[in-house]
């Protein structure tokens, strides 16, 4: 296997990173040339993406990789789901895209159920119901801003946002459409019966792609800046959680499980074809598109959001903790002292979170906890019971034990939680790789480029070239 060179940028909901990746002689090397912060802005009375900023800071980090590296092979953009921005005739973006967490779709789920039956849009969809789904955002934007939507030729998500700019290419891939609820799982197309009963525009729709089609080649204007040929820009799995687990380090036969832990902690199973029936309805499962034709039946988990909001909310209050001494204070403080719901709606917001979580224990009949460390002990030990649940779950939906359980992502570096992840569902925790989204990325990258034929293969190259750390039950 001779020597590649891959870019892959990696947009975050708190964060950006731009990486050089190398492949050869079936090892992996990476190279983080720039990182940068990311977050809502307030405008109009709406959390919005900064998009400009956003494409600036992709811009540096790219440059910046091309100083390095001029051979470059191709790139990759993966991002969150769900997201969008509206093109107007001319190709430009309306106007900012609208955040996930914005309050606009208040209400709006609830409202889309009058208008077709629960029931009727999961069978369509197979999509966990979730209030920022890109369908009640539309639905929102329909009721809200009609005018907006007259005006849009198109709509992109987020990463292939990105890559119309890189590229020049209107496309949408696979696997961040099916994110959306708006693309019917077994034919992964959209659907009309979605799409005609909330009276949607689908002409403003692309084509959906697979993972591993070439969108397009880099802007002649941008190859002449940057000194560069103009490469391929690859539709990898553009969701960042499809990347994820394209790149978990797990034996083709083996009964694993996966944790993509973050900000989001989104936990599943890797399956050949959708489940969508009347248990996955009740259980509130989600069929999300995976690459190179898998399916992730997965439960989406509000993971170390809680944790990120804390810190932020002392940090403002001038207590400034990095995460270390976070796992530290929650590791020294009391065991079960109180339980909460990660996933209740009152966190779903930006803000106030130690309030938030004190109100919620109020609420459900226990002791408010003004100590921070008992506070993340509360939050990391709640983390690990839904874990258990989820886990129960799929193993009832899949009619098989799990027997490992793989955490990737930079949560997966916390041993602490990882530890009582392991003793609350009594399986072997596999945790690594830290950068599994970069990884997913690239290796999908390296698939359209033939260096590497096939998704097990790329697996157990990750394996060789990543170290994992194994956590086993103590005191389960």
């Amino acid at each position: 296997m001779s020597g590649n060179n891959y870019i892959a940028v990696d947009l975050g909901a708190a964060s950006g990173r731009v990486m050089l990746v190398t492949i050869e002689n079936e090892t992996i090397h990476l190279q983080e040339v720039y990182r940068f912060i990311n977050g809502p802005i307030e405008q109009d009375d709406s959390l919005r993406w900064d998009f400009n900023r956003l494409m600036n800071e992709i811009y540096t980090g790219i440059e910046k990789t091309l100083a390095l590296e001029k051979n470059i092979q191709s790139i990759g953009i993966d991002t969150w789901g769900v997201d969008y921005g509206l093109l107007d005739e001319q190709g430009k973006l309306i106007e900012n895209p609208y955040h996930y967490r914005d309050h606009r779709t208040d209400g709006i789920l609830e409202y889309a159920c009058t208008v077709m039956p629960r029931q009727q849009i999961y069978r369509n969809t197979g999509l966990q119901f979730l209030t920022f789904n890109t369908l009640y955002q539309l639905i929102a934007c329909r009721q809200q801003r009609p005018d907006l939507l007259a005006r849009a030729r198109h709509l992109l998500f987020m990463p292939n946002l990105v890559m119309y700019h890189l590229c020049g290419t209107i496309s949408t891939e696979y696997t961040i459409a099916s994110t959306s609820q708006l693309m019917d799982m077994k034919t992964g197309q959209w659907s009309d019966a979605i799409l005609n009963a909330f009276d949607l525009p689908g002409d403003i729709l692309p084509d959906i792609a697979r993972p591993g089609s070439t969108a397009g080649y880099l802007k002649p204007e941008l190859a002449d800046k940057w000194s560069c040929k103009p490469f391929p820009v690859i539709s990898v799995g553009t969701h960042d959680t499809a990347s994820a687990v394209a790149a978990v380090p797990a034996e083709d036969a083996s009964n694993w499980a996966f944790l993509s832990s973050g900000t989001w902690s989104p936990m599943g199973l890797e399956i050949p074809a959708p489940i969508i029936n009347e248990q996955t309805s009740r259980l509130e499962f989600t069929n999300e598109g995976g690459v190179q034709n898998t399916i992730r039946l997965l439960k989406n988990i509000m993971g170390l959001w809680l944790i990120q909001e804390c810190r932020r909310y002392w940090a403002k209050q001038g207590h400034n903790l990095d995460y270390n001494q976070i796992t530290e204070l929650a590791a020294n403080s009391q065991p079960f002292q109180a339980r909460i719901d990660p996933e209740d709606p009152s966190f779903l917001a930006p803000g106030r979170m130690p309030e938030k979580i004190n109100e919620y224990l109020i609420r459900t009949g226990q002791k408010e906890i003004h100590d921070n460390g008992q506070l993340l002990r509360v939050i990391f030990e709640s983390l690990a019971l839904r874990y258990f649940q989820v886990l129960e779950n799929l193993e009832t939906l899949s009619q098989k034990t799990i027997d490992t359980l793989h955490i990737v992502g930079g949560g997966s570096q916390n041993d602490l939680l990882n530890q009582l992840t392991a003793n609350t569902t009594g399986k072997k925790i596999l945790a690594g790789p830290v950068e599994a989204t970069i990884l997913g990325n690239v290796l999908i990258q390296s698939l359209a480029q033939n260096q590497i034929t096939s998704l097990p293969q790329a697996r157990k190259i990750i394996a060789r070239s990543f170290p994992l750390k194994t956590f086993r039950p103590e005191n389960t």
